[in-house]
């Protein structure tokens, strides 16, 4: 009786352990980018300036095999969708200037079903590039200069994922004054910006 007891005890635990088990947790919406991107960085260079002095940041990642990427404008209208997305910071310790650089190194395809004639993308190692200036009277010291969105897209054979939104970032040293004169190519650009200021 007392074998049978505790045979039933240890019945009741064991289902009552399997009732408990919490479920596995649903994938998570983005986990495509962690096989997709196997490294993302983001660069300033020079990594100390002073203040007037033009900067690239850069944004560079490694795509994995069989994940392709796009710029961030495409020549072609109907491919126009396919893009990344980057959102800079208004006017401030820095001033963004100029356009975005896409790695001059695409490759291109035809998409006849999408109405697609010419579909540029990038595979492998990527790198996105644009120039800051140094706020002119920003006082000396280490900043970050942080971008609010970049919307990365990944596709892969048979599908492409919803964008990645990431906030990308890097630290800069401010070195002391007197301040540079403003690139010719940026001056206007950069005292239309900081009029605001």
């Amino acid at each position: 009786m007392r074998r049978l007891i505790l045979l039933g005890l240890f019945g009741s635990l064991a289902l009552t352990a399997c009732a408990q088990e919490p479920l596995l947790p649903p994938p998570k919406k983005n986990d495509w980018f962690t096989k997709a991107v196997t490294k993302f960085e983001t660069t300033v260079a020079p990594a100390e300036a002073k203040p007037g002095q033009t900067v690239t940041m850069t944004f560079t990642f490694d795509l994995a095999d069989g994940y392709t990427t796009y710029p961030t404008a495409q020549v072609d209208k109907n491919a126009e969708g396919m893009v990344n997305r980057i959102t800079f910071p208004e006017a401030g310790a820095v001033v963004f200037v100029g356009d975005t650089i896409d790695p001059p190194a695409f490759k291109k395809k035809i998409e006849l079903d999408l109405g697609i004639k010419e579909l540029r993308y990038y595979t492998g190692k990527v790198a996105f590039e644009r120039k800051f200036v140094v706020n002119p009277s920003q006082k000396p010291g280490d900043i970050t200069v942080t971008v609010p969105a970049f919307k990365l897209m990944v596709c892969d054979a048979s599908n492409c994922f919803p964008a990645k939104s990431l906030k990308p970032e890097a630290k800069l040293k401010v070195l002391p004054g007197p301040a540079v004169a403003v690139e010719k190519e940026f001056a206007d650009e950069v005292a239309k910006a900081l009029a605001g200021l």
